[in-house]
């Protein structure tokens, strides 16, 4: 076998590939030993019939596609491991010669893995900035604390709506003097400042007492779900109901031992400010990581071939798919809540997608590079958290892996995870981690990558 062309354009890849034509009446041999095994033929046990009788029972030509099919599979793997190309797209075949006593010429046509030229993706130096937590920032937290302990009280008679009150009213909204559905309501529960209805609805109710009513007029947006209302004006007739405002409980001692271990102020104070500050130190690092793959990444030079992006767009859709149905929604129903149409959505998860694709690049390429490997303890590790996560047995998890053929997709995020720490572990003034052990768990059966 030999390839006799190469050609790469417009990121795919064409191949001719030829095979002897002794190779092909080899394979014209082992190809009548399976067809044999196949079918039924009278006074012959399954696979025992010669040759020459399973040609005169399936014809000759059924032999020659049997044998080119046969061919093409095993020519097709050396040939893109002779050419050192890896595809992205399923190949596919074309066969330009296949007679008897010819030798056998196809082409073979796909989108290969991208040539990925990495720099350094050692010794990367990203500072580490920690935001500094200020007494106001301590306040607000406390505030928010507060907040959720509040009690609701019914305001004083003459009192009026002001940002932040929880109202009840009746409304009835209309365009160009005709009621629309779902534009009509009675005693509908608002907190004004949610934003929670269009435009500026809630800022026109502010100044209103109990028993006041006001013509609010607003106008749809244009990207609206419901067409028939997108970018019209409307009027609805509204009449405040009842007021009512958060009243906060007192920052004392009696607050804090509701709500905290602690028994002073200045003690919940002292630790609110200290949770904020792990919190920030922890924002720190996690900003920090991002930034050093980045740098790695902004480093490389590759040119993705669009299918990746397409394909990788396909499947965060399909992923978001899942979750929308798991909350008993189904996804037209979303996209038509959404005011969106697919290929819409497909452009907001572009970026994401084309950033997902650079990178996996990177850290595939950093995993080649430092020759890291999938262990077994490794898979042994994430089956165990993953049967954690659905409250089920370990070796179950493992079954649906193999069975499914999502265990080699494991085996890829797991490797590229492991490039990625072997990043951090080597960035500039990093601290070389101890050994983290994953946890003892039931064995995954029959692995793969040992």
């Amino acid at each position: 076998m030999k390839v006799t062309d190469k050609k790469i354009e417009n990121y795919e890849a064409t191949l001719t590939i030829e095979v002897e034509a002794a190779e092909l009446e080899k394979t014209k041999k082992q190809a009548c030993k399976k067809l044999a095994n196949r079918v039924s033929i009278p006074g012959f046990r399954k696979g025992k019939a010669p040759q020459h009788v399973i040609e005169n029972h399936l014809g000759k030509g059924a032999i020659l596609d049997e044998a080119a099919d046969m061919l093409i599979q095993k020519s097709s793997q050396e040939a893109m491991k002779e050419e050192k190309l890896s595809p992205v797209t399923e190949p596919q075949a074309k066969i330009v010669t296949c007679e008897d006593g010819k030798d056998f010429v196809f082409t073979l046509s796909f989108t290969p893995y991208p040539e990925v030229k990495i720099g350094e993706y050692k010794n990367i130096d990203v500072e580490k900035v920690v935001e500094p937590v200020t007494d106001e920032e301590v306040d607000d937290e406390i505030k928010h604390m507060r907040e959720h302990h509040a009690n609701m009280i019914e305001v004083a008679e003459d009192a009026t709506v002001e940002d932040g009150d929880f109202i009840t009213l009746n409304f009835s909204g209309s365009v160009d003097g005709e009621k629309f559905e779902g534009g009509t309501a009675e005693d509908y529960p608002l907190r004004i400042g949610s934003h929670s209805f269009i435009d500026n609805f809630e800022d026109q109710l502010i100044g209103l007492k109990v028993g006041d009513e006001k013509e609010v007029k607003v106008t749809f947006p244009e990207d609206y779900h419901d067409k028939d209302l997108a970018d019209k004006k409307a009027v609805f007739e509204c009449k405040i109901n009842s007021i009512k405002r958060p009243e906060l409980p007192a920052l004392d001692e009696e607050f804090v031992k509701k709500v905290s271990k602690f028994k002073t102020v200045d003690e919940f104070k002292a630790d609110i400010r200290k949770n904020m500050e792990t919190n920030a130190e922890r924002r720190a690092v996690e900003k920090q990581h991002s930034d050093v793959i980045a740098k790695v990444v902004e480093g490389m030079t590759v040119d993705v071939p669009p299918v990746m992006i397409e394909d990788r767009i396909t499947q965060m859709i399909a992923e978001f798919e899942a979750r929308i149905q798991m909350n008993g929604i189904k996804f037209e129903q979303y996209l038509s809540m959404a005011g969106k149409d697919m290929d819409q959505l497909r452009e907001e998860y572009r970026k994401t997608a084309e950033e997902n694709v650079h990178t996996d690049l990177m850290l595939e390429e950093v995993a080649n590079k430092e020759d890291i490997k999938v262990t077994g303890r490794d898979l042994d590790y994430e089956v165990a958290v993953m049967a954690q996560m659905y409250r089920t047995n370990p070796k179950q998890v493992a079954k649906f892996l193999r069975e499914s053929g999502q265990l080699i997709n494991l085996m890829g995020n797991v490797r590229r995870r492991k490039a990625a720490q072997f990043i951090l572990d080597n960035m500039a003034g990093a601290e070389k981690p101890e050994e983290i052990k994953p946890a003892e768990s039931e064995k995954v059966e029959d692995k793969k990558s040992e």
